[in-house]
């Protein structure tokens, strides 16, 4: 155990320190996650004249949030892993005794915690400027949130690290992630709130994972109707499915496998 521990550490030191090294870059990386506080101009207008059972405030804590679930769960695997098994750089990986996706996971968390100041620089300059959006939640709605977070980062991890698989077939498995970012995109919760949607929708896109990698974390915090059993529990039930299709592609990937010094 002593030993996985300094190995975590060692990996997530390194790719801290490398993260560090491009500064400049991670904060245009927050910058160009500030989708939801744009849209969020958009709905508080609407709300003033329409019928959406979400006041102006309500519209603005729930984007505000979306902005850091989608800092947290942000994930640019599969064009990483595409450009190793491209360019045959998996290959040295594969002499590591150590699985090649610890170090994606170990450099996804590095980031996470060298953007996590701007994050929160952004969130305060915010609520300095809107301090009627500003609320407390309360322990136990964080928590939750927090946990909802972290399994949000996993489920989305999982499944573009499954498309990844896909660069042992294709060179451009990328273009999976950019098709699947359409669904993300409208059904996720990023673009609205799924209150806003209709019920018959609703209930459509909640046997879907997408709801889970956005509006759930962010209904949780904000105190947004959500049934948190169901939630919690497909979002472990999508991260296992996920796995075991990654796992077996894994395998089946390495066998045509044929980069440079494999």
């Amino acid at each position: 155990m002593k030993r996985i521990i300094r190995k975590a550490l060692t990996l997530l030191s390194v790719y801290y320190a490398y993260m560090i090294e491009y500064r400049a870059e991670l904060i245009l990386w927050v910058l160009a996650g500030s989708l939801p506080i744009i849209l969020m101009g958009i709905w508080i207008q609407a709300a003033q004249g329409g019928q959406f059972g979400l006041s102006p405030v309500d519209f603005a804590r729930y984007f505000i949030t979306v902005f850091m679930v989608r800092q947290l769960t942000v994930v640019w695997v599969i064009w990483d892993f595409e450009r190793e098994v491209v360019e045959g750089k998996l290959s040295p990986k594969l002499l590591q005794p150590l699985d090649p996706v610890w170090h994606h996971v170990a450099s996804h968390i590095s980031e996470r915690f060298a953007r996590l100041t701007f994050v929160f620089l952004l969130v305060g300059l915010f609520f300095i400027l809107y301090p009627k959006a500003f609320w407390v939640p309360s322990l136990s709605r964080f928590l939750l949130f927090t946990l909802a977070a972290i399994l949000a980062f996993a489920l989305r991890f999982t499944i573009q690290y499954t498309f990844a698989m896909f660069a042992f077939w294709t060179e451009r498995a990328s273009a999976l992630e950019n098709f699947w970012l359409l669904f993300y995109l409208f059904l996720s919760g990023l673009i609205a709130p799924l209150e806003v949607f209709p019920e018959p929708v609703q209930k459509i896109v909640m046997f879907t994972p997408f709801p889970y990698l956005i509006d759930f974390p962010a209904s949780l915090l904000v105190g947004l109707p959500v049934d948190i059993g169901r939630g919690f529990g497909s979002m472990v039930g999508w991260i296992l499915v996920f796995l075991g299709a990654n796992r077996f592609l894994w395998r089946a990937g390495l066998k045509r496998y044929s980069g440079m010094g494999a």
